[in-house]
């Protein structure tokens, strides 16, 4: 048998266990200075802003007056945002994914490619890399939404977010924290292959959060042409319509509607301000927080 190369036997389990320790002590760091430390790049307090400014929009100008200004799941769906955005990565998701990009950057090492940049764009002015960037990765993630809904095991871990029987913005927030792996998972490959320049997109965080904050609101955005290119609550709200005329849904765009257009998944027959939200089985579905942080785990219990 042909002795594995060199530098794949030099990498023992303690490199890894190493890249995992530093990893998680840095994630741990770096968000207790973001809470503590406001400055002009902190995400902790943009996420904040931008979700109290879209919840003041709701409370001002409400496009389903008979909701509640606090709707049905808010505090659910609060707790949703520091469990998605912060305390899952800290939990150990953000070292993980750090130890398994280093094992699969050594694993390419090891059977020589050295990295997997196909297009090198740093040298593009910055703006140009922005949107570029912007692009391909809510392209990638239109596609791994479509999966999320064709896929019947990663639909079971997507009904958490369309478990929302009222929408609002904190809606956007309510996802299960699978979907956070396989969306990563499946976009490192190609953002991999490009080679941008920049160390920071927060820019593009930025944008695509107060995009899908809006989306979800209850606030009216009428856009007028910009329809078709970008998405909005109008549109949105029959992504999470109960009743759709194709069975693995409508309207998978994240920050821009173009794709749905392009691909013929778009539905919009009318204003649906006050549609039934949902899935068919929804009255099945847990509406306690272990009960939807556990769905999907485990084969369903089917009723004779």
């Amino acid at each position: 048998m042909p002795c594995p190369p060199a530098r794949l036997r030099s990498l023992s389990l303690d490199h890894y266990l190493h890249i995992f320790s530093d990893a998680f002590i840095g994630y741990a760091r770096w968000l207790a200075h973001e809470t503590t430390h406001p400055h002009l790049h902190n995400y902790v307090y943009w996420l904040l802003g931008v979700s109290l400014v879209v919840f003041g929009l709701e409370l001002v100008r409400p496009w389903r007056e008979d909701q509640g200004r606090f709707r049905r799941d808010f505090w659910l769906d609060a707790f949703y945002l520091v469990f998605n955005f912060f305390l899952f990565s800290l939990i150990g998701y953000a070292a993980l994914s750090e130890t398994v990009a280093a094992a699969f950057n050594d694993l390419l090492a090891a059977i020589g490619i050295d990295n997997l940049v196909a297009v090198e764009i740093a040298s593009w002015p910055v703006a140009a890399q922005l949107a570029a960037m912007f692009v391909l990765r809510d392209f990638i993630h239109w596609n791994v939404h479509r999966l999320l809904h064709r896929v019947p095991r990663l639909w079971e871990f997507h009904k958490v977010h369309h478990s929302v029987r009222e929408m609002g913005f904190a809606a956007h927030l309510r996802y299960h924290w699978a979907e956070t792996i396989v969306y990563r998972t499946l976009e490192y490959i190609p953002l991999a292959m490009l080679g941008f320049g920049l160390d920071d997109f927060f820019i593009v965080h930025i944008v695509a959060l107060t995009i899908g904050h809006l989306n979800h609101a209850n606030f009216a955005l009428p856009i007028g042409p910009l329809r078709y290119l970008f998405n909005s609550p109008q549109m949105h709200i029959w992504h999470h319509a109960r009743e759709l005329p194709r069975p693995h849904g409508v309207n998978f765009g994240i920050s821009l509607s173009l794709w749905d257009w392009l691909f013929g998944t778009a539905y919009w027959p009318s204003d649906g301000r006050d549609i039934e939200l949902g899935f068919d089985d929804i009255e099945e579905f847990p509406d306690t927080l272990p009960g939807q942080l556990t769905w999907g785990l485990r084969p369903r219990r089917r009723h004779p």
